[in-house]
């Protein structure tokens, strides 16, 4: 059942790239896609926290400041910076760029942390560095500038989410930390987003749902709503699940699939087709990412906290203090 629970993790996560792409081609800013997809989540996961652990509610004082800054710079900056990337590149390359905090996370934790890491971090690194000048075609210019700069500002994004998550859900859960930071980052857009000028009959509007499924025709509410639960919650809980299942090792490997699901969905979906050199660079930055993933010590790095969340929880991970001195022997 855990790869079950990954797989179908991995897919609502990268369909939602594509619910995201339509709900942004209907005139809805991709400020305002964020605020109602982090609002809800922070909604959902409240109700979840209620029943399971009303601790979770009491914030203390000394975590609030970074709890803020999670919120806002790591989930409210790199939800826009992710829904603006869709809006001017294919969907799978907005992910990819993206999953590049899987490599700044482990070379930040290295270069600043004094982290001790695995060798085959540097060939990750050399991996996506080729893998994306092929991506990107970089001879041809193929991809719009700013899009880019919007999926790599937010994988930075997403990169400050895990550095500073993995050290909060040490101390608390994931839920409660996807609560807070969900929480933080509502209350930025809602006063940044400008969601009050959506008429309220506007989500009775009848939408296409755009490419082959142009046919079908939705109230907005209902890929808005889809964006939030079966896109956001859904997915995470599901991949909390499958840790329960399967080794944080497994699950990580098995969450890189969310970038090839986003490609396949796009390609059936939206018919955004890709060069040939495309498929091969995107093999090649896969790559890298499945090395990068086991690069740091003890530590897995995924797009998620669940897997430090599980480890943490069950001892798998005893956090030590290790310093530059220390010897410590690191196996390849």
């Amino acid at each position: 059942m855990g790869y079950i629970y990954a797989l179908l993790s991995a897919l609502l996560f990268a369909a939602n790239g594509s619910v995201i792409k339509v709900l942004v081609e209907t005139g809805i800013s991709p400020a305002q896609v964020t605020f109602f997809r982090v609002a809800g989540v922070a909604a959902i996961s409240g109700i979840v926290l209620l029943f399971l652990d009303r601790n979770a509610f009491r914030l203390p004082l000394r975590r609030l400041g970074v709890m803020v800054i999670l919120g806002i710079t790591g989930v409210a900056m790199v939800q826009w910076f992710y829904a603006s990337a869709l809006s001017l590149v294919p969907v799978g390359i907005a992910l990819l760029l993206e999953y590049m905090a899987i490599i700044l996370v482990a070379v930040i934790a290295w270069g600043i942390f004094k982290e001790q890491v695995k060798a085959r971090l540097w060939w990750a690194i050399v991996c996506v560095i080729i893998g994306l000048a092929f991506v990107a075609q970089i001879w041809a210019s193929t991809l719009d500038p700013l899009g880019v700069m919007m999926g790599l500002l937010a994988a930075l994004s997403l990169t400050i989410y895990l550095l500073l998550g993995e050290r909060l859900v040490a101390q608390t859960s994931a839920l409660a930390v996807a609560f807070w930071s969900m929480l933080f980052a509502a209350a930025f857009w809602a006063i940044f987003s400008q969601w009050w000028r959506i008429p309220l009959d506007a989500f009775q509007t009848e939408v296409s749902m755009s490419g082959t499924l142009s046919e079908v025709i939705l109230p907005l509410w209902l890929p808005m709503l889809w964006n939030i639960v079966l896109g956001s919650f859904a997915p995470f809980f599901l991949s909390f699940l499958a840790l329960k299942h399967l080794t944080a090792t497994a699950a990580g490997i098995i969450s890189s699939s969310e970038v090839i699901f986003a490609f396949i969905v796009a390609w059936l979906w939206l018919g955004e087709a890709l060069a040939l050199n495309q498929i091969i660079g995107i093999a090649i930055v896969l790559a890298g990412i499945l090395l990068a993933q086991t690069a740091r010590v003890h530590k897995l790095v995924g797009p998620d906290l669940e897997a430090q969340d599980v480890l943490l929880s069950t001892g798998a991970i005893t956090v030590i203090d290790v310093r530059p001195s220390d010897p410590v022997d690191v196996p390849d």
